[in-house]
């Protein structure tokens, strides 16, 4: 039976999957809608697909680096709760996707999702995806990932699984992982003044000038004030500028130069960041979760 563009329409409406998946089911069943939606059922698609639509602003951040220390991989994969975060089967899906990151060299995630799971198993990423979907009942994404390699030496810290960072040295794996723990904790923009964005500079010296002219001093008054709260302002938002969060006497600059360290790099992930997150009521919340439970 010839698979018409209309079939596929009316599997999709009914399914809520997406366009190439109703024609890889049709093409299975030779056309036969209802056993090609009895098929997406059992294997999570169409229950996945009707909770693609949920945000999954909760998740864990997980990193793997290679024994040597030279390659590493970092991935956010979101859930919608932190009770499903915690779950061993979703922290266990996790890892492993962290770990085809870091043995494979896919360029993005729509690449890694389409990589089997688990090394010399047919079961891609996505499908696995779709299926953990129709177990645990959440939507479920693999948000992003990071690859890196250096000729240096690769550290990571882990706050939790919420908070991921990866650090690139020349040498010295132990002061790269205190680094990442500060970057984990201060947040910084950048590593110094030279990665400052122009327009993050521009609009807080514009900031500054604004309140220093409002003092009422004279103009080179006003150019020392302004000079002065913006090397503050560098020193608070650079990592070489910051005290360091295990010794607050010294600069993290310092700590680095102190010990002959190179930092090439810092890489940081949180969970949830930038996801606009739906605020719900806490009998909203209960009703969502009892409908979750019965499968809707």
């Amino acid at each position: 039976m010839a698979i018409t563009a209309s079939l596929v329409k009316e599997l999709r409406e009914r399914t809520g999957a997406g366009m190439m998946e109703c024609k890889k089911a049709l093409e299975e069943t030779n056309g036969d809608i209802e056993v090609a939606i009895e098929n997406m059922r059992k294997s999570g698609q169409a229950k996945a697909a009707k909770k693609a639509g949920r945000i999954a602003a909760d998740g864990v951040i997980k990193v793997a680096i290679s024994a040597d220390g030279k390659s590493a991989a970092m991935v956010e994969v979101n859930c919608e709760t932190d009770f499903v975060a915690k779950d061993e089967n979703f922290q266990s899906f996790a890892d492993a996707i962290a770990n085809r990151a870091l043995n494979s060299d896919v360029a993005d995630v729509e690449a890694l999702v389409a990589l089997p799971l688990h090394e010399g198993e047919a079961t891609t990423i996505e499908e696995a995806r779709q299926a953990l979907i129709s177990k645990i009942g959440e939507n479920m994404t693999v948000r992003r990932m990071m690859r890196f390699s250096t000729a240096g030496v690769l550290s990571s810290y882990l706050h939790g699984n919420r908070i991921g960072v990866v650090v690139d040295t020349d040498q010295n794996a132990d002061l790269g992982r205190d680094v990442a723990m500060h970057v984990a904790a201060v947040n910084p923009v950048c590593i110094d003044e030279s990665g400052v964005p122009a327009e993050l500079l521009e609009k807080e010296r514009d900031i500054v000038v604004t309140q220093a002219q409002e003092s009422g001093k004279p103009a080179d008054i006003i150019e020392k004030m302004v000079e002065g709260r913006m090397r503050k302002y560098l020193a608070e938002i650079t990592l070489v500028g910051q005290a360091f969060v295990k010794d607050p006497d010294t600069t993290v600059g310092k700590l680095l130069s102190s010990s002959g360290v190179t930092l090439n790099s810092f890489n940081r992930f949180e969970v949830g960041e930038g996801i606009e997150k739906k605020t719900e009521n806490f009998r909203d919340e209960v009703m969502a979760q009892a409908a979750a439970a019965r499968g809707e």
